[in-house]
């Protein structure tokens, strides 16, 4: 019902087709994309424009009321050249989802009104599954169309930075690192860890994105060397599959995918669920994580998939659901907080660390410098009696 300008414009969902199961749509319109919160970021969207690939809704609403509305949801796809569907039975379509499992689809209006007979409409089908085919969605690197080509500053330049690997990051992320006091700096996906370094970043966050982990080889080969670099780092969802990628582990494609407001995971930590939202396809294969370093933080109560990983011995977590929410509950923010506290500790361990080495570093030359006063004066004599 809410949380549709969220999800259209989330970068995860770029390349699907979205159908969504409440009945009617598009009742409050579309806000403002002038609306700014306090970071200066878009206030309902998560990107700069229309992610998914089309829509598909039973009810569309012509008639929008609400405050904030500018423009109707039709308006709005129409404007930004979205294909989308209306008058279809999205509760039924779930349930043939749900038991096939992820399918590819194409939408198509004016094929089938042109149809004039049967031949014609083999034709056509014969058509929509030559393109379907030729689409394929596992095959695609979507990382160029998400990810930001050039790096991009938010936030005060005199607080400590935080560098954002950009897999196809929502603006809701760049805010909660904000509000727990970083300034961000987003860096294109393909960046090398010796790039990222030269920021001098604090930390490290792997933001969602979409499609098959796999492709993305580079923010891989990156996140493996900030794995052994020890540098503090949090992935999330795509984020948390790079980080498996990158230890050593598996990922694989789910057959139905997690996607919604309301999904239940365990926080084995404490042993508390949490109702989060998730947008993904693919997950980390459990017995893949044996001897990477890496043990399970969070699990999926309805199908006991992996939703979070954590470091044994090393300040780097992640998480599969989006913990910024944007749409959904905010039940899981805190991961934002975990990571800040994981951060702060990190550091002031270096800190001790090194102020160790350097008394430890300073010692001995005191003490060799005593033995050389002592010394001198026994050669001085031996060389005069010569």
């Amino acid at each position: 019902m809410v949380g549709y300008t969220e999800t259209l414009t989330d970068p995860s969902y770029r390349g699907q087709i979205l159908c969504l199961t409440y009945p009617l749509i598009g009742n409050y319109g579309v806000p403002s994309a002038e609306e700014t919160d306090e970071f200066g970021l878009p206030r309902f969207f998560e990107s700069d424009s229309i992610q998914v690939r089309g829509l598909i809704i039973h009810d569309l609403s012509v008639v929008a009321s609400h405050w904030s509305c500018v423009k109707t949801l039709d308006e709005w796809l129409y404007e930004e050249r979205i294909p989308g569907i209306c008058n279809i039975d999205t509760r039924e379509l779930t349930k043939k989802l749900r038991i096939n499992g992820v399918m590819i689809g194409a939408i198509s209006i004016r094929a089938f009104q042109e149809v004039s007979s049967a031949n014609s409409e083999i034709e056509v089908r014969s058509r929509l599954s030559g393109l379907i085919k030729n689409q394929q969605y596992d095959r695609q690197n979507f990382m160029p169309e998400v990810s930001t080509s050039i790096p991009r500053e938010h936030g005060d330049k005199a607080r400590d930075t935080l560098v954002l690997l950009d897999t196809g990051t929502k603006n809701s992320i760049i805010r909660n690192i904000l509000r727990i006091g970083f300034r961000v700096v987003s860096l294109p996906w393909d960046t090398s860890f010796e790039e990222v370094m030269l920021y001098k970043p604090k930390g490290i966050v792997i933001s969602n994105g979409p499609g098959d982990p796999k492709v993305c080889k580079t923010a891989i080969k990156t996140a493996g060397e900030l794995i052994r670099a020890s540098i503090p780092t949090l992935g999330i969802c795509l984020g948390n599959q790079i980080l498996a990628l990158a230890a050593g582990a598996d990922t694989y494609k789910l057959k139905f995918g997690h996607r919604g407001q309301n999904k239940p995971c365990i926080d084995l930590r404490s042993n508390r669920t949490y109702i989060t939202s998730q947008n993904h396809g693919y997950g980390i294969e459990p017995e893949s994580l044996q001897g990477t370093g890496f043990k399970v933080w969070f699990s999926n109560v309805d199908d006991h998939t992996i939703e979070g990983i954590e470091h044994e011995s090393k300040p780097i977590i992640a998480v599969q659901f989006h913990p910024e929410a944007s749409p959904g509950p905010y039940d899981c923010i805190f991961v934002f907080d975990r990571f800040k506290e994981l951060l702060d500790d990190f550091n002031k361990a270096s800190r001790t660390t090194k102020g160790n080495n350097e008394n430890i570093d300073s010692s001995p030359k005191v003490k060799m410098s005593a033995a050389r006063k002592k010394k001198k004066p026994v050669e001085r004599r031996k060389f005069a009696k010569k």
